[in-house]
């Protein structure tokens, strides 16, 4: 089974058998794509929620208005059904606890918003979830069956 990384603000895919992760889920989100026809597999790591408020907006894997679109794209270039895809997500915790938690800090919250409202544009299911909260995630996506299996310190594991 081949085993792919994912970088903070990054993406990558890879065809059955293979296991994507990545480490170090705090407010970032990480997106599980899935398709259950072909078993193509494909994770991103989203930092923020929208490429259109930064200055920066050239790593398009950062962004979930940008990301998930290339991630969606790279998983059809080799192979992917659309109809077929199901998504999973992870991460977008508040880290840290602020006595006056403007819109600006909810940093996790927007990433997780910004996220679903990508994925329903993309006509993608979300069928599972494990966000929001205050403490951090590793996860790992399964192609065999598209199980993510979420790594916590301190809380746990769990698949869904």
């Amino acid at each position: 089974m081949d085993i792919i990384k994912v970088g903070m603000a990054d993406l990558n895919v890879g065809r059955h058998p293979c296991m994507l992760t990545t480490l170090g889920l705090g407010s970032c989100v990480g997106v599980s794509i899935f398709d259950r026809s072909t078993k193509i597999s494909g994770m991103a790591h989203i930092m923020l929620p929208s490429s259109k408020q930064a200055r920066d907006n050239t790593n398009i894997a950062k962004f979930a208005d940008t990301g998930i679109i290339e991630l969606v794209n790279q998983m059809l270039r080799i192979g992917a059904k659309r109809a077929s895809m199901v998504a999973k997500l992870a991460g977008g915790a508040q880290m840290f606890a602020f006595k006056d938690v403007s819109d600006i800090m909810r940093i996790g919250d927007r990433n997780v918003d910004a996220s679903k409202e990508m994925l329903s544009l993309m006509k993608i299911p979300v069928i599972a979830e494990d966000v929001r909260a205050n403490y951090g995630r590793t996860i790992e996506l399964y192609s065999t069956d598209g199980s993510v299996l979420i790594k916590t310190i301190g809380h746990g594991s769990k698949t869904i």
